[in-house]
């Protein structure tokens, strides 16, 4: 029998009947999760010129304390496959409509993608304070 890097072969041997519950043979789980992510969101800027663009719908927008501006959330893949392109506002006197896009960062073309989600957020700036308008996302129906 060959032992790898050269350890000799264990000549004991535990049973799962008489294995302690930290022994050898139990599983090891992890500490429980709620699911719930932790952490703040991630900073996004527009980087403008991605590969396929297109229009990803928001969880929340919460205005800056004089509504100059609006904190705009949502979720996400990992950058460098998803990462935002740009951020479409269009203001009138009863609403604020916040568009993101979201596309494939170009210098990296062929990059394979995971799937996991990452809580994302931008500053988006208002040509006149939100004073009671309506925030609407505007890849939303």
């Amino acid at each position: 029998m060959a032992a790898a890097c050269g350890q000799q072969p264990s000549t004991s041997s535990t049973t799962p009947s008489s294995a302690s519950p930290s022994g050898p043979n139990e599983p090891v789980s992890a500490p429980a999760s709620s699911g719930a992510p932790s952490g703040s969101p991630s900073p996004e800027t527009p980087m403008g010129n991605t590969l396929d663009p297109r229009k990803i719908a928001w969880a929340g927008a919460t205005p800056s304390p004089d509504g100059r501006s609006l904190a705009v959330v949502w979720w996400s893949g990992v950058a460098p496959c998803t990462v935002l392109d740009r951020v479409e506002v269009k203001e009138s006197a009863k609403q604020v409509v916040v568009t993101l896009y979201e596309g494939r960062d170009p210098r990296f073309p062929d990059t394979a993608c995971i799937a996991i989600a990452v809580e994302k957020t931008t500053t988006v700036r208002l040509a006149s304070p939100l004073d009671g308008r309506e925030v609407v996302d505007g890849a939303k129906p």
